[in-house]
């Protein structure tokens, strides 16, 4: 871009993630400002007509209207990009509507997409049911057999797209093998960051082109507001997303962009703290008769835990998910298990947030992934009698003996 361009703050080259997270963004305004500023406009005054015209036609970098350009939040896109190792950021209200924006700034009709079948339900519904309608096509893969991802590449293979790990089955997938993929096919690899955030794991090191966030969870940290970004190179950024963005205004608000701005000050510790308190769960949880299954990263148990190990900075995050004894007996008699366990409980909150300070509990099969058919729900292993507990900084004992109110009266 040509012309003047809005300027950086001066930070020495190297600087480490911890103070990218509390000091990258924007400089101060004239009057000093230590915590940053949050800008409440519509539209921005400019100097002059000349310098209007070429700011709106992109020869001078500047802020022109909030529903594409707003200070508060380029800071936040640029202290997301920062911790994520990337050139750019885009913001959006939402982490689906990134998902909407990438789809809309990659594909066009006779496209074909691959996917993790074991993704969030609604980015299911929107590859699967939306994007069909305007004939981008998807197929739908295991999360963890590399070879199904390669088998499924065709001609016109453009995207793969895959959460590591996977909302609620906490599956991780090979970055590294499936960006080799997308190489040889040509193809863009996207990865949706929600569960670890860049406090555990930065998948453009392993070869992902763009990586996708739910702001709404670990970002914020509590539950405040909802938002979504694209990570990924300036080219991707400038000429891919910004112009879908001026037109179809899948914009974040300043405030909510202000609100997660300053949550990523405390993304690293507690990332750190929450997945701690999880691990201590998880393994609670494993030695618990009344419980068949523990899905964490964190457990040698998990198919896929040295992988995440060696992705996650050593970490298997925030979220466990389980399964409640009495499955064999029928999916009714698991799901009334499973509304058992979550009715009793008088800590944890009944929600299918997640990211929160407060401890959330929620039953996918009949929320995150409920307009899922059954078949869809059993391809990507979630059952009737799956509880999903993402842990905040509550005392781990208090989420113990929250959970024994249900488990031990089954």
């Amino acid at each position: 871009m040509a012309g003047a361009r809005i300027p950086r703050v001066p930070l020495p080259e190297g600087t480490r993630l911890d103070t990218l997270a509390v000091r990258e963004g924007l400089p101060a305004s004239v009057w000093g400002e230590n915590s940053e500023a949050l800008f409440l406009t519509s539209s921005f005054v400019q100097p002059d007509a000349a310098s209007a015209a070429a700011r709106f036609a992109n020869e001078e970098e500047a802020f022109i209207y909030s529903r594409f350009t707003n200070p508060t939040v380029t800071m936040f896109e640029r202290r997301l990009a920062a911790l994520e190792g990337a050139e750019a950021c885009i913001a959006t209200s939402s982490g689906m509507s990134a998902i909407l924006l990438l789809g809309m700034g990659l594909l066009k009709a006779g496209d074909h997409v691959i996917c993790s079948q074991s993704v969030f339900g609604s980015t299911i519904m929107l590859f699967g049911r939306e994007f069909a309608k305007f004939g981008v096509e998807t197929t739908f893969v295991s999360q963890t057999d590399v070879g199904q991802w390669r088998d499924a590449a065709r001609p016109n293979t453009r995207l793969l797209f895959a959460e590591s790990p996977t909302n609620p089955l906490t599956e991780v997938c090979d970055i590294s093998a499936l960006a080799a993929i997308a190489k040889d096919v040509g193809a863009w690899l996207a990865v949706d960051n929600c569960f670890c955030s860049p406090a555990l794991q930065r998948p453009i090191e392993y070869g992902a082109d763009l990586v996708i966030h739910s702001g709404t969870k670990y970002l914020d940290g509590q539950g405040r507001v909802i938002a979504g970004a694209i990570c990924a190179t300036e080219r991707l950024v400038n000429e891919r997303f910004v112009p879908v963005m001026r037109s179809a205004g899948m914009t974040l608000s300043p405030f909510n962009a202000w609100v997660v701005l300053k949550g990523l000050e405390t993304l690293s510790i507690r990332m750190k703290a929450q997945s701690e308190r999880a691990h201590a769960l998880a393994t609670w949880l494993e030695a618990q008769p009344q419980i068949e299954r523990v899905y964490y990263p964190g457990l040698a148990s998990h198919p896929q835990h040295a992988l995440a190990m060696a992705q996650q900075s050593g970490s298997g995050g925030a979220v466990v998910s389980f399964i409640v004894r009495g499955g064999a007996d029928g999916a009714a008699i698991a799901r009334r298990n499973a509304f058992h366990v979550i009715d009793r409980t008088e800590v944890c909150s009944i929600t299918a947030n997640l990211g929160d300070t407060k401890t959330t509990i929620t039953h996918p099969a009949s929320t995150s992934h409920g307009r899922l058919t059954e078949e869809q729900r059993l391809a990507a292993g979630i059952t009737q009698g799956m509880i999903r507990v993402a842990v905040g900084l509550d005392d781990v004992e208090d989420i113990k003996d929250d959970l024994l109110r249900g488990l031990g009266t089954l």
